[in-house]
């Protein structure tokens, strides 16, 4: 297409001289320029190293990875996480991070419960075949890191035994294991073969919710059914509070050779952890 400026004017332009451009108004600002860059007409544009090297670490950061994604308490070790999951799946009445809405009776206040020596026998039977099956789990240690975990003195399997005979010989007969243990029981053997973190997570949440929760529930149904009597089952040899860190540290420990996509897996197991654990303490109320 041809030129539309006059060839007057296109000739003109080479008959003028060549004047130094004017420098911009001081308010004058450019993406392109930078704010303190020397103007002065047809000067080389050549900025000085040290410019270019300022552009160059700007070009370098905006270019490099962002920030690792951090989970919650993730900076303060593995456990730190499972237990932030865990006290979200609790009800406000069971922990002050709980966001879990009550639906099953066991999940309302303890206060509120009328439990039953009959339904509390069923609640240690079963409560014994899972701490059984933990227990030779761990001796089994079909996972070199399961041998982690043994005689930490968290185990509860010998003292339950110990109540369960002072029941007998208060003259209560012991029932047999109801369904609620027994499918737990079978469900713990099958994930400790194939799946050592989703069997991690029912580890560490059996046995830690029972060193708290736990306790306060024992010590409240042994005031309204059997006057005020410490069971053995809520007792433990040694200071509780460090064998409970010295889990923690050992969890930790194995969760170090984790990826991020195993331990997310153990963290998503926790809703069936709560959820057999549930249906076996629903039975003091049974």
């Amino acid at each position: 297409m041809a030129s539309l400026t006059p060839i007057s004017q296109t000739h003109s332009l080479f008959k003028k001289p060549i004047v130094a451009a004017t420098p911009p108004p001081s308010n004058f600002t450019s993406n392109f320029i930078p704010k303190d860059f020397p103007f002065s007409g047809y000067q080389s544009f050549k900025p000085p190293r040290t410019r270019m090297a300022t552009r160059s670490r700007v070009v370098s950061a905006t270019t490099a990875e962002k920030p690792k994604k951090r989970y919650p308490g993730e900076a303060k070790g593995f456990v730190e996480e499972m237990r932030f999951v865990a006290m979200k799946l609790h009800t406000r009445d069971q922990a002050k991070e709980g966001e879990k809405e009550v639906k099953e009776p066991e999940e309302q206040s303890v206060r509120k419960w009328e439990p039953s020596v009959d339904g509390y026998l069923k609640f240690l039977v079963d409560s014994k075949l899972v701490y059984d099956t933990l227990e030779g789990i761990i001796d089994k240690a079909a996972f070199p890191s399961y041998a982690e975990f043994k005689s930490t003195g968290l185990e509860r399997s010998a003292s339950l035994a110990k109540d369960l005979q002072w029941f007998k010989e208060q003259g209560y007969a012991i029932p047999e294991p109801s369904s609620p243990g027994v499918t737990y029981s079978e469900y713990l053997k099958e994930l400790s073969e194939k799946d050592p973190q989703a069997f991690i997570c029912h580890f560490y949440n059996i046995y830690f919710a029972h060193s708290a929760g736990g306790r306060m529930i024992g010590k409240k149904v042994a005031e309204q059914i059997l006057n005020s009597k410490e069971l053995e089952f809520y007792k433990w040899d040694g200071d509780l509070s460090q064998l409970l860190q010295n889990v923690r540290d050992k969890l930790n420990k194995v969760a170090e050779s984790w990826s991020r996509e195993e331990k997310d897996h153990c963290l998503e197991e926790t809703e069936k952890s709560f959820k057999h654990s549930g249906e076996i303490l629903r039975l003091i109320l049974s």
